[in-house]
């Protein structure tokens, strides 16, 4: 079953808006635990979904198959930020 147009949309929107976000992170000093950080990413994950869970359309699984789409995309775009925060904390 092929996304609906509207809900490509709004993932396209959720992702750069979840970009955004990531880009805009400072990283805290004092530094928080690798695994604080791991949940506070998580719980940004699902603030997106929740969020974005009351704007799809279409049928009940149409939806739920965009939300599972935009959740990997906003897990892959997670990963590399959660790296480079480790890196940050090796270095420290």
């Amino acid at each position: 079953m092929a996304l609906l147009q509207a809900n490509k949309d709004l993932i396209s929107t959720g992702i750069k808006e979840f970009n955004v976000l990531l880009n805009q992170q400072v990283f805290p000093n004092p530094p928080i635990p690798e695994e604080a950080m791991v949940t506070m990413v998580n719980d940004w994950v699902n603030f997106y979904i929740n969020y974005y869970r009351q704007k799809m359309v279409g049928e009940q699984q149409e939806q739920e198959k965009a939300l599972q789409e935009l959740q990997q995309e906003l897990n892959t775009l997670s990963a590399p930020f959660l790296e480079k925060y480790r890196a940050f904390l090796k270095h420290l």
